[in-house]
């Protein structure tokens, strides 16, 4: 992994995964990069990433959980 920050919301109810992950990208400086661990695919945080300025890419993990690399343009 290539991130600055590591967060695992694996298994949490709404709206606790989205209220961590919009939390910790706050903290983020351009260029840094936080890599979330969540166990289905966030596709509602997606919008909201980018409207505030943020890039993603996602990727299934060893067929058991979803990592979103979140990035500050």
């Amino acid at each position: 992994m290539d991130c600055e920050s590591v967060l695992d919301v694996r298994g949490l109810g709404p709206p606790e995964p989205m209220v961590r992950i919009m939390g910790a990208v706050e903290t983020l400086q351009p260029g840094e990069a936080l890599c979330v661990a969540i166990h289905r695919e966030p596709f509602p945080l997606y919008a909201i990433l980018a409207e505030q300025g943020y890039d993603h890419s996602t990727t299934w993990k060893q067929g058991s959980y979803f990592e979103v690399t979140i990035r500050r343009r």
